[in-house]
């Protein structure tokens, strides 16, 4: 008896997971949807905004009367831009963990240029495959680094938005980016504080659950642990936070003397402060969910940066148009380049991870400047 019953439990439990699956994946599917309505919302609000009221003689009299020698330095700057962002990257990982520049430019190129050509920042998930290929950064500790750096971009672009401020045309959305800054700042301050005062004991918590699974079995779980307590390094340790933050400004200001540049070619004759402006709403509207390239919303944020300064719609989409195909041509050549390099010369086997790497079951050990709970 007590066999049939242990057998009979076990027959229950797998009809549960058995009925759990089709819910599973149709709480996925409900997401994709939603996911999916909510760009092609986006999308279509700042079509309307970039396209309205557009005279398209003007539009192509402003092409043809570009200065295009302009984009020259515009083009190296936003190549400087980028191996800013790679090193920014580079930086968030743990001192003595991090992979060679190499490696992190190439991932993050590739990365760029699928989020170019792809829905939904499939690039990212790009870009961690490729780093994991080719250095030896373990993969969840990658992840972690790229969920910090996506909150550095945010409390970065709000930065400048709010030192630059006096130097900038009136915008009507300040008062809601100075709400969302607040609430950004308050957030991350928390999870900053309870990793540094509390380690990796809250992230033991929150994962716990994952020991369920078979994929996590045995040391798995601890694995994933360390893992990600060192990617989250830019929260907890005072020097990589620093580093990162500056070369996050850094890469900030050179979008910006980009998008100055190209207002130069077009011969607008506005400030640098233009540039700053337009920095700010481009890269704002880059955390909604657009399409690939975010065609339609780039053009849509610039004009709304730009018409602060008094300028008609129609000079503005030529400057907006050229703005993006700067920011869009080159990770596409860029990156079909590195796909063919790195399928020609794939990393070669047997290379052996870093020495703070990991080495069987164990805690993560403190980050400096930080003690553990």
């Amino acid at each position: 008896m007590p066999l049939r019953e242990h057998e009979r439990q076990d027959h229950d439990s797998g009809q549960d997971a058995a009925a759990e699956r089709p819910a599973g994946i149709m709480a996925k599917l409900h997401s994709r949807r939603l996911l999916t309505l909510v760009t092609i919302a986006v999308t279509v609000v700042f079509s309307y905004i970039a396209l309205s009221d557009i005279d398209f003689s003007e539009v192509w009299r402003a092409l043809r009367s570009c200065d295009y020698w302009w984009l020259i330095p515009a083009l190296i700057v936003f190549g400087l831009g980028n191996v800013a962002r790679a090193l920014r990257w580079r930086s968030l990982f743990a001192p003595g963990r991090r992979p060679p520049p190499g490696p992190t430019l190439d991932a993050t190129m590739i990365g760029y240029f699928y989020n170019n050509i792809m829905p939904a920042r499939a690039g990212e998930a790009a870009r961690v495959v490729v780093l994991t290929r080719r250095s030896s950064a373990p993969l969840v500790e990658t992840v972690g680094t790229i969920v910090v750096e996506r909150l550095y971009d945010i409390v970065a672009i709000l930065a400048i938005f709010f030192v630059a401020q006096p130097w900038l045309a009136h915008v009507s959305w300040f008062r809601a980016a100075a709400i969302a800054a607040i609430a950004l700042a308050l957030v991350i301050a928390g999870i900053a504080a309870v990793l540094v005062i509390y380690g990796d004991r809250p992230l033991r918590m929150l994962l716990r659950p994952l020991g369920r699974l078979s994929l996590f079995s045995g040391d798995r779980l601890e694995k994933t642990v360390v893992e990600l307590a060192h990617g989250l390094s830019g929260l907890r340790n005072r020097q990589v936070a620093i580093e990162a933050f500056l070369w996050t400004i850094a890469a900030w200001m050179l979008t910006a003397l980009c998008s100055y540049l190209v207002s130069v070619a077009f011969h607008l004759h506005l400030p640098f402060a233009c540039g700053v402006l337009v920095a700010v709403a481009v890269g704002l509207s880059m955390i909604l969910p657009s399409p690939p390239a975010a065609i339609g919303v780039f053009e849509g944020a610039a004009i709304l940066a730009l018409k602060a300064y008094g300028l008609p719609k129609s000079t503005i989409l030529p400057f907006a148009l050229v703005l993006h195909a700067v920011n869009f041509v080159p990770f596409v050549l860029i990156g079909l380049f590195l796909l063919h390099y790195n399928a020609r010369h794939p990393r070669r086997s047997g290379s052996s991870p870093p020495a703070a790497a990991w080495h069987g079951a164990r805690p993560a050990p403190p980050v400096a400047g930080s003690p553990r709970g």
